[in-house]
């Protein structure tokens, strides 16, 4: 068992197996479903009556083989259209690695749902078909992983049975991609030859492709380095919950209970609570009904302070030394993925962890064009799967990171307060895009709040 000590630093026991969560994405007819479900039957993580089930549906369509792509295709209007619609979850692992496994829409009426199957991701796997090469969609799915800042990106280039298994099929299409994804900086791009149908390279290495000597798409989802430490990150602690249980056994006990989004908090460390920016010290944590003098992200944990000072749900305990700066003004970039368009004077929620507030879109500098990566200015609004820059005016300060430094306390929804459906995705502070327009005009005229 590692001490906390290890824990706290990173240390990872070479005998306990590693969580790697991934998502797949492609376009329409790219053959996603069926390397998943592929990668699951290869693997061996199918119960016998789930494959006994997918069989017996294949049969009555009269094919001669289990079409794999079942087995992530659940809703009956996804197996009625051969399509993907809603993100289907799954979880296997092997002897190397445990996997949560995020299977995302193709199509681009549902582009969105790949924003909740990346949010979360390590890595991403986007599907081309080899016939038809990097299409639009593809630079889509790359530009959501690089906003999203998802760490690895793999480029699988599937039906290459259909090309012949040629290499300079395979070639120009990973040249192509790589191009494109480097310059929206995702970090790593690792280009995978497949046929997901005949099983090439997803978990067993090809007999048709010698000239390809990397991993399979199995052996790098196993081997891909991944980093979970959060407490390599400035503390960071939404309030969720203030108990203050006034009995006769605890009388004058008041804690702040809620989970430590990044970094390490210990007993004795003075903190500022923000927005109103009072101060205190750490007096306690209780973790598990324990007292514990130190705790780490992500867990779920009770602080008290020293001083009895106005705290509830929404505010931020972060460390004095290094707090988020406040602002009402978010300048940030966002997923619209509401089927109403986001325009210029909306009025909107803001959740941002676990404190929503009141706000404004008083500006859409630009929406993003993914052909060429330029920026399409003042559009006026953006509708289903746009990409694009906005600055919001929030009622009330918020304690926000960069996305780029914290993907928990640097994004956040934009809620349409009429019915609560979710607008767009946002992610605060810069982006791969432009970065000529980042400083929020000081005209505030017209602002009732």
């Amino acid at each position: 068992m590692t001490s906390t000590t290890d824990q706290v630093a990173g240390f990872v026991d070479p005998s306990v197996t590693t969580l790697l969560r991934f998502a797949t994405a492609g376009s329409v007819d790219d053959g996603k479903s069926t390397l998943v479900g592929r990668l699951l039957h290869d693997s061996k993580s199918i119960l016998t009556d789930q494959l006994e089930a997918v069989e017996a549906v294949s049969a009555q369509r009269g094919q001669d083989a289990p079409d794999l792509a079942l087995l992530t295709d659940g809703l009956r209007a996804e197996r009625e259209q051969g399509i993907t619609i809603d993100v289907a979850y799954r979880y296997f692992a092997t002897a190397r690695r445990r996997f949560i496994l995020a299977d995302t829409p193709g199509h681009v009426q549902y582009t969105r749902n790949m924003v909740t199957g990346a949010s979360t991701a390590d890595l991403a796997v986007v599907l081309v078909d080899a016939r038809n090469g990097v299409i639009e969609q593809t630079r889509r799915h790359a530009a959501v992983a690089a906003l999203l800042r998802v760490p690895h990106v793999v480029l699988a280039v599937n039906k290459m049975d259909l090309v012949g298994y040629e290499e300079k099929v395979f070639a120009a299409i990973a040249e192509e991609f790589t191009a494109y994804a480097s310059d929206l900086g995702v970090p790593e791009i690792t280009a995978i030859p497949i046929s997901a149908l005949a099983g090439d390279n997803v978990v067993e290495p090809s007999a048709h492709m010698d000239w390809y000597g990397g991993p399979t798409v199995l052996e790098h989802l196993e081997t891909v380095p991944v980093s979970h430490d959060l407490t390599a990150c400035p503390a960071r602690f939404p309030v969720q919950y203030v108990i203050r249980p006034q009995t006769a056994e605890h009388p004058d006990y008041r804690g702040y209970a809620g989970q430590i989004a990044s970094g390490v908090l210990r007993v004795g460390e003075a903190v500022t609570v923000l927005p109103s920016g009072r101060t205190s010290v750490i007096e306690g944590i209780d973790a598990l009904g324990e007292g514990v003098d130190i705790a780490w992200a992500p867990q779920s944990v009770t602080l008290r302070l020293a001083d009895d000072i106005d705290i509830s749900r929404g505010d931020l305990i972060a460390p004095s030394s290094n707090p988020p700066a406040t602002t009402q003004d978010v300048v940030a970039t966002v997923c619209h993925v509401a089927d109403q368009p986001l325009a210029v004077g909306a009025r909107v929620l803001l959740k941002h962890t676990t404190r929503t507030v009141k706000a404004i879109v008083k500006e859409i500098p630009s929406r993003l064009t993914l052909d060429d990566l330029s920026q399409h200015p003042d559009p006026g609004q953006l509708v289903a799967n746009d990409i694009g820059r906005v600055v919001v005016r929030t009622a009330e300060p918020l304690a926000l990171d960069a996305y780029a430094d914290s993907r928990r306390t640097g994004s956040f929804l934009l809620i349409d307060p009429a019915d609560g459906t979710t607008l767009a995705a946002g992610m605060a502070g810069e982006s791969f895009a432009s970065q000529a327009r980042t400083t929020v005009q000081a005209e505030e005229e017209g602002w009732d709040f």
